[in-house]
């Protein structure tokens, strides 16, 4: 498995010393290259909840050696699903999709895990089998959300999952690690964050239940950490990591105690051993017309024994600052490597512009545009 991480990195060795984020991290068996990490991107291009060929194109344009990359949230079940064109990991057909562009990511020297997903209440009947109603810790459905374009979504009510039926999204998640790893998966990351099933049952806003999976800190965390130590018992702690927003509100779901439920949670996730803690930073602000990223992860990141990877809207002096200050090991960038397919070398040289992503063609179904059409550095070497 170390075949494709082991080789000397293909950029400039001098210029990575003098460069945080492009500095070499031992992340458990896995010799990465540089601490740039792709983050799990939802792209919509999936036909029919089936990766396409266009998705080798997409996730070998941004594999470097020696780079790691996460998925986009990919769903663990039929009832996983609340949004056009996403993909799924629970069908053979599912998994040999992703079997060449894991190996075209390989190819390139890259580690590749795969973010297993359920949307639980975030969804509609027409997305569920048989158009029942979505599952969730709750009955109480997402209120109407407003996008950035002023378009209006909304959600059907949902239906509260009897305490006998979670053994079964528990097994669903399990199952679709392993079949994560059979299609060649270097591992899998357990989005837990942004307002979807796990986050349902973690924040008090959400869960409103009266058995052991509702009312107490340690009961709201018991569904999530069946769900991970079911995943690490099926294909190991060293191939597992957990993406965390404690203090997001995404999908009406936050918490009375935020920094309560993250520090029992992250020392729970230590004790299982997992690979990474991936934690969302609290949203931006503009302050006199510059970005400030809250930094508020710093307890987190002590609490938990394996690799910490931080996201929330780093750009290249941020990311680096935050390495330099041991802050965090990783940095996981989304619109920033969405729009530049080779954005460690374009951090390897301060003077490269970068592209300016189109949200316009973030979700669309177009398998070029938007999508792999966004150009590399104009130096020969692509």
């Amino acid at each position: 498995m170390e075949d494709h991480i082991n080789r000397s990195s293909d950029m400039n060795t001098n210029t990575m010393e003098a460069i945080p984020l492009l500095t070499p991290y031992k992340m458990g068996q896995f010799n990465l290259s540089h601490r740039v990490v792709l983050a799990p991107l939802t792209r919509q291009r999936s036909y029919g909840n089936v990766p396409q060929p266009h998705a080798v194109v997409y996730y070998s344009q941004r594999a470097t050696n020696g780079g790691f990359m996460i998925t986009e949230a990919t769903g663990v079940s039929d009832t996983a699903q609340g949004y056009t064109d996403t993909p799924g990991v629970w069908t053979p057909g599912q998994v040999h999709a992703w079997k060449p562009i894991v190996d075209a990511v390989h190819a390139k020297g890259a580690v590749f895990f795969c973010q297993l997903w359920h949307v639980g209440r975030v969804s509609t009947n027409a997305f569920q089998p048989k158009g029942q109603a979505p599952i969730s810790s709750t009955d109480r459905a997402v209120p109407p959300q407003v996008s950035k374009d002023g378009h209006v979504e909304e959600f059907s009510p949902p239906r509260r999952l009897s305490k006998e039926e979670i053994p079964g999204i528990v097994d669903d998640f399990r199952k679709a690690a392993r079949n994560a790893v059979e299609a060649g998966f270097d591992g899998v990351e357990v989005h837990g964050a942004n307002g979807y099933i796990i986050e349902q049952f973690l924040k008090d806003s959400a869960n409103d239940r009266t058995d052991e999976y509702g009312g107490s800190l340690e009961n709201r965390c018991r569904f999530a950490l069946e769900v991970v130590g079911a995943v690490v018992d099926e294909i190991g702690a060293h191939r597992v990591g957990v993406r965390l927003s404690p203090f997001t509100d995404y999908m009406d779901c936050h918490d009375s105690d935020p920094e309560a439920l993250a520090t029992y949670l992250v020392r729970k996730l230590s004790d299982l051993n997992v690979l990474y803690c991936h934690m969302i930073e609290p949203r931006m602000a503009l302050v006199e017309g510059r970005r400030q990223i809250p930094h508020r992860l710093l307890p987190f990141r002590k609490a938990f024994k394996g690799t910490f990877i931080a996201a929330g809207g780093y750009d290249r002096a941020e990311g680096n600052k935050v390495v330099a200050e041991e802050y965090t090991d990783l940095v996981s960038f989304g619109r920033l490597f969405l729009a530049n397919p080779d954005l460690p070398k374009r951090f390897q040289r301060p003077d490269a512009a970068l592209n300016k992503y189109e949200r316009a063609t973030f979700y669309t179904s177009d398998p070029v545009v938007g999508y792999t059409d966004y150009p590399f550095l104009d130096d020969g070497e692509d």
